[in-house]
């Protein structure tokens, strides 16, 4: 269980992660520097599966996520709100889909790490938090002896 200090912290830890992972993908250039680094490291490891090269409209598609993930990484970093935490948990439930999918019909097993990172961060933002009272902040002054509360 979270207090809601900790989940706002939270929240911002998250957009932090998904700023920096996601901005490579805002434009062409950055995101074929990023598809380089990717291959390479995939076969430095020797890993199994695909990272194929994309077509125009793959890479448009790949921009357009990167652009909306880091406006909405932003907005969560300068203000986080707990419902964002909240739709930023099922936003992450669905991208761990995706990326499960892919990796059933050959993506690269380098994947696998945003996975688990992808459910991670949605099972932490899916945690209770505590609602803290005006009465818990409160320090009451101590009792006289022999007093009965």
């Amino acid at each position: 269980m979270w207090t809601s200090t900790q989940y706002r912290r939270l929240v911002q830890g998250s957009a932090w992660y998904d700023l920096i992972v996601t901005a490579a993908f805002v434009t062409p250039w950055s995101f074929a520097l990023l598809h380089g680094l990717l291959t390479g490291v995939s076969q430095a490891l020797n890993l199994p599966g695909e990272l194929p090269l994309f077509e125009p409209v793959h890479l448009l598609m790949a921009n357009l996520l990167g652009s909306i993930v880091c406006v909405w990484s932003v907005l969560r970093i300068r203000d986080p709100q707990q419902v964002y935490g909240r739709y930023d948990a099922v936003a992450r439930f669905l991208f761990a889909a995706w990326l499960a999918y892919a990796l059933a019909h050959g993506a690269s097993l380098l994947v696998v790490g945003f996975l688990v990172l992808e459910l991670a961060w949605g099972i932490a933002q899916v945690l209770p938090v505590r609602a803290s009272s005006r009465a818990s902040r409160i320090v009451a002054p101590p009792l006289p002896p022999g007093a009965r509360v």
